[in-house]
């Protein structure tokens, strides 16, 4: 069962940067889930791909997957490019694009 380490990205309702130094260790699920007939619940036989290991850095995390023997893969979180803007940028005489509204 492979393990992937990763640095999980801010979700929508999140402005800042709090989970930035976060790192997971989480197993693939290679075990089917089953639908239960009478309510409808899923279920997986195995309970491994329900938990995830917190790291504060991915070497951390890394250590710990070839210290326990555990197959792993890691993938790299791309930091989002952010271009500064002003407000008074809207209204520049030397505007590259045109006003669309």
């Amino acid at each position: 069962m492979f393990a992937k380490i990763y640095s999980p990205k801010k979700s929508a309702m999140q402005s800042g940067r709090s989970r930035k130094n976060v790192w997971l260790l989480e197993f693939d699920e290679t075990k089917r889930r089953s639908g239960d007939p009478l309510m409808g619940w899923t279920s997986a036989e195995g309970g491994d791909a329900s938990n995830a290991l917190k790291f504060e850095s991915k070497d951390a995390a890394v250590r710990y997957a070839e210290k326990n023997g555990i197959p792993f893969y890691v993938v790299e979180s791309q930091e989002p490019v952010r271009e500064p803007k002003t407000y008074s940028d809207n209204f520049a005489f030397k505007r590259r694009q045109p006003w669309t509204h």
